[in-house]
């Protein structure tokens, strides 16, 4: 099977510079770093026993900041990598002051450029967080006797299902892994299935709220929004926007001062979505633009990346997205703790624990329709009895957070 995977990957990359162009022309990839994908390095080391920490997108990144900083207050570590796949992580890597953390793209996953990738870095440690599984990275961190952990591990059951078609090759990736924290107990149970032997369920590092905000901006923020009632919408997709964007249409003449925040996951759709609001004849204004917030402004469109923190601060009702449509859902933790009430859509599979979770604490709600989700808009407008459950999570949190590290630490 690995021979199968590898001669996949090799055409994968025989067509790999027409994919790079058109994904640069997309803005899906870095026209100065790319080259990192392929072993080709933008910074040198010299040192050796780096800790690695690997996620692959935003969430992932911002998952792992408390981690990144309780590391680099350790004076046994003197580099730390993170290493990701999409531009908008490295973007939001950029904005944090780390001292001895950097950031470089993840590799392509090739046996001779993963072997590359190893021998530059010199990992002590290899630590991937949620669903990333590379099989020859695995295999090759495995032959240089370098400890693998699985942090914040997630298998869904439409994975799990998928490596359930090949047994023999699951086995030999999932038994390279050194230690698997896995963030539910559905994970762990198909962690254990595919071959995953030192597994220990802490809980989920995501109850842990990430510290990155901007005090003048947010207050910026909150001036320009002080007379508005918001819905907020993140992480939306296609097909979502439009669903939105009807709810606040029909809401507007019944609620004073309605103000819909859109926050596309992905913002190179913005000229898409821009015109879905002009077919229904709404006044839109984008995040970007610096013209004053106009009274009649219906959708605010945030079309940068990772400021959705920021706009649940001032919302206390956000809807999120890839819950309408069959993605899975996303997390809804970030918003919960800035005391938003959660509204979702009945397609919510990869975080079904939180959000049962979330359940009993009467915070949350499910929609499948405009008429329902109104009539959930209409009550929670303005809700803001969150206090409470804010401290819960955190201190949850906090315990989660203590006993990954010290799991951590074993192999630091």
């Amino acid at each position: 099977m690995f021979i199968i995977y590898n001669f996949f990957l090799i055409i994968l990359l025989i067509f790999s510079p027409i994919i790079i162009i058109i994904r640069i022309f997309l803005g899906k990839e870095d026209q100065h770093r790319f080259k990192e994908k392929f072993g080709f390095y933008s910074k040198n080391n010299n040192i050796k026993d780096t800790v690695w920490i690997h996620g692959a997108s935003v969430g992932e990144l911002l998952s792992i900041v408390p981690i990144i900083q309780k590391l680099e207050e350790d004076k046994k570590i003197r580099k730390i990598l993170i290493t990701s796949s999409t531009t908008s992580s490295s973007y939001i890597f950029s904005k944090f002051n780390f001292k001895k953390t950097i950031h470089q793209f993840y590799p392509y996953d090739l046996s001779f450029i993963t072997k590359l990738f190893i021998n530059h870095w010199k990992p002590k440690v290899a630590i991937f967080v949620d669903s990333e599984v590379w099989p020859n990275m695995f295999k090759n961190l495995h032959k240089k006797k370098i400890p693998l952990i699985l942090l914040n591990a997630r298998i869904t059951n439409k994975s799990f299902k998928k490596w359930k078609y090949f047994p023999g090759f699951s086995k030999n990736i999932f038994d390279k892994i050194t230690m698997a924290l896995p963030q539910n107990n559905e994970t762990k149970k198909y962690l254990k299935s595919l071959g995953a032997k030192n597994i220990k369920f802490l809980g989920n590092i995501k109850f842990f709220g990430n510290t990155y905000k901007k005090k003048k901006e947010n207050t910026n923020l909150k001036r320009k929004f002080s007379n508005k009632k918001i819905l907020c919408a993140a992480s939306t997709h296609q097909k979502e926007e439009i669903f939105i964007a009807r709810v606040h249409k029909e809401l507007k003449p019944e609620i004073k001062n309605l103000i819909t925040i859109i926050i596309p996951r992905h913002i190179n759709r913005k000229n898409e979505i821009i015109k879905e609001l002009k077919n229904l004849d709404l006044n839109f204004q984008l995040h970007t633009s610096a013209k004053k917030l106009n009274n009649n402004t219906d959708i605010y469109l945030v079309d940068t990346y990772g400021e959705a923190t920021k706009f649940y601060s001032l919302s206390k009702l956000t809807f999120l997205g890839g819950s309408l449509i069959p993605h899975g859902g996303q997390n809804p933790l970030e918003p919960m703790r800035e005391g938003n009430f959660i509204l979702y859509g009945p397609h919510i599979e990869n975080f079904k624990e939180v959000y049962e979770m979330l359940d009993n604490f009467n915070v949350t709600a499910k929609i499948s329709s405009i008429k329902s989700m109104k009539i959930v808009v209409r009550r929670k407008i303005n809700f803001s009895d969150k206090k409470n459950v804010n401290r819960k999570l955190n201190n949850l949190g906090k315990k989660i957070l203590s006993k990954n590290l010290f799991e951590i630490r074993k192999f630091i």
